[in-house]
C-alpha cells in the first residue's frame, strides 16, 4: 500500500496534491494542517512520502523534519513551499528532506519531485540545486549558522515583530549598528528586503 501524508494549512494544496499523488499510485493519502496532527498520523500510518510546507505556523515546517522522520523512518520528505530562498532548501536536505520544490512550479514538476524521490534520488529545482550547490563548495550549507551573535539577536527580534529603533535599544546599540546589521544580514541570506528577513527568522524557528 502507497501511503503519503501532506502537511500543509491550506485546503486547496490538500487537494491540488492529493489529486497528482492518486494519478501517481498513492492510494492513502492522509492530510494534516498542524505540526501535532502530522506527527499523531506519520506515527500510526508510516507514510513512504510526506509532503510537507514549511510556512506551517508555529513552530515551522524545517523544525519537523527530524521529529517526522524519527515516527516515520522510511518516509521520503518533499519540502513543497513558497519560499525559493536557498538557505531554506540548503537547510532542508541537512534535517534530512529528499526534496524541494517550490509551489510556483507546474504539476509535471510535482510528479517529476516524487518520481525522483521513489527512485531514492535527492530532487532539487535546477535554481536550487545550482545555488545550493555553490553554497556548499563555499562552505556555507548553512548560512544561519555563519551568523555572528549580533546578527542572530537582530533576526531574532525582527521575527518576534521588533522595528529597527526597538532592536536597538533591547540590544544597547545604536539605531545606525541595528540597520547596518539588518543590511549585513540580507546580503548573506540572499534576500531583498525586511519582510523577508522577518520570514526567514519565523520559519527558522528563532521566535
Amino acid at each position: 500500500m502507497n501511503r503519503a501524508l501532506i502537511i500543509d494549512d491550506h485546503p486547496v494544496t490538500h487537494i491540488g496534491c492529493g489529486q497528482l499523488l492518486r494519478d501517481l499510485g498513492y492510494d492513502t493519502i492522509h492530510e494534516a494542517m498542524t505540526d501535532r496532527e502530522a506527527y499523531r498520523l506519520a506515527e500510526a500510518h508510516r507514510p513512504g512520502l510526506i509532503v510537507l510546507d514549511l510556512g506551517l505556523p508555529g513552530a515551522g515546517g524545517l523544525h519537523m523534519i527530524g521529529p517526522l522522520l524519527a515516527r516515520a523512518p522510511a518516509a521520503r520528505v518533499l519540502v513543497f513551499t513558497m519560499n525559493e530562498q536557498t538557505v531554506f532548501a540548503a537547510k532542508a536536505l541537512e534535517e534530512g528532506a529528499r526534496g524541494y520544490l517550490s509551489k510556483n512550479s507546474a504539476p509535471e514538476e510535482f510528479v517529476a519531485a516524487v518520481e525522483t524521490l521513489e527512485r531514492g534520488e535527492i530532487f532539487l529545482s535546477h535554481a536550487v540545486a545550482v545555488a545550493v550547490a555553490a553554497m556548499r563548495v563555499g562552505g556555507t550549507a548553512d548560512p544561519l549558522a555563519a551568523l555572528s551573535e549580533r546578527e542572530h539577536q537582530v533576526l531574532r527580534l525582527l521575527g518576534r515583530g521588533d522595528d529597527l529603533q526597538s532592536i536597538a535599544d533591547a540590544l544597547c546599540i545604536s539605531y545606525k549598528t541595528a540597520a547596518n546589521t539588518s543590511s549585513a544580514l540580507k546580503r548573506k541570506l540572499g534576500v531583498r528586503n525586511t519582510s523577508e528577513l522577518i520570514r526567514v527568522s519565523i520559519e527558522a524557528g528563532m521566535r
